[in-house]
């Protein structure tokens, strides 16, 4: 079996969230293709929160490098995927490695500038979205891009779906306690609206301590470091899926919400352009609001249109297909 290296921070590998996830299917179905996925993150200048000064970004990555060389020349590797830019120097010992980025430097993120030079020198990328290809391009000059998106769960989202159990006032988000998802949003959208139910999911324990500075109202859930089984089966009691982030490189959780149908309120930026179905509704914050208590409002339980759209276009049957093509090409 081909055996290839999958570099992310150690916080990646430790929450529950989008590159964890990402990571665990990408070894399965790699492993269906003959492909062994060998996880490498560095072990030394971590920390558990990845705001701290010096910890967790590009700056921090450049001085792990002996770390993450040793690790994959201990596993004989030869071809890395790397999430990070910070890594992107790997090229200079491994000819055969390729960025697929969980973040990009677009003004909308803190640290973007301090991305910018490492993008400079990528020249092989694996991406999520047509929209980061065009930027890839356009921004860097970087045209040797292959789109894949992270699959969803098509068991799953067979397993939990029920339009039955919906809340018809069940509003739901999901994210991290991060400036740029916005979550200050959500928690003033739930004390000006007592009469609907809102959830908000954090994929770390970490997040716990933090969102303690909100003042909480009583109609706000707050919910941390759940499994995929328990986020598909929260996403499917939920009438509504609202997003608030400034700029994402995939959005998961709004492909999931479109698996199970739900409406889906979304940010107007392009890089959200491949959500786009007969019920998802894109707005900002000068409107979201009504936005959300539209589609609350809506005599409609649940999109048939919009689970069509993502098991045809987001589902684990098309991100297999995609690393089958792109393994064929690349290890050969």
């Amino acid at each position: 079996m081909t055996r290839i290296g999958l570099i992310m921070r150690k916080i990646q590998f430790t929450e529950n969230q989008g590159p964890r996830v990402f990571a665990e299917r990408l070894k399965a179905l790699s492993a269906e293709l003959g492909v062994e996925i060998v996880f490498i993150s560095p072990e030394r200048h971590v920390s558990g929160y990845d705001w701290l000064p010096g910890y967790e970004h590009e700056k921090g990555d450049l001085v792990n490098y002996d770390i993450v060389l040793d690790q994959i020349h201990s596993h004989h590797i030869d071809h890395v995927i790397y999430t990070v830019s910070g890594f992107t120097f790997l090229k200079m010992f491994l000819p055969n490695s390729v960025l697929f980025p969980h973040s990009f430097p677009d003004p909308a993120l803190t640290g973007y500038e301090m991305m910018k030079p490492f993008y400079t020198m990528v020249d092989k990328a694996v991406v999520q979205t047509p929209f980061l290809k065009r930027q890839m391009a356009s921004q860097f000059g970087i045209t040797d891009v292959d789109v894949i998106p992270i699959g969803f769960s098509e068991e799953l989202a067979k397993k939990h779906f029920n339009p039955d159990e919906v809340v018809d006032n069940r509003v739901l988000w999901i994210g991290r306690d991060e400036e740029n998802r916005r979550p200050d949003l959500v928690v003033e959208y739930a004390r000006r609206n007592p009469d609907k139910e809102v959830f908000m999911v954090f994929g770390g324990e970490r997040y716990r301590e933090s969102m303690k500075k909100y003042d909480i109202p009583a109609n706000l859930k707050l919910q941390f470091a759940l499994s995929q089984d328990e986020v598909f089966q929260l996403m499917n009691s939920a009438k509504v899926y609202w997003s608030s982030s400034r700029f994402d490189t995939f959005a998961m959780p709004l492909t999931e919400a479109l698996a199970m149908g739900k409406i889906v309120v979304k940010p107007e930026h392009p890089c959200y352009d491949h959500i786009s179905s007969a019920h998802s509704f894109a707005g900002n914050e000068r409107n979201w609001f009504e936005l959300v208590n539209m589609a609350v409002s809506s005599p409609r339980r649940f999109s048939q249109e919009n689970r069509d759209y993502a098991f045809e276009t987001f589902s684990a049957s098309i991100m297999k297909e995609g690393y089958r093509q792109f393994y064929s090409d690349w290890l050969k």
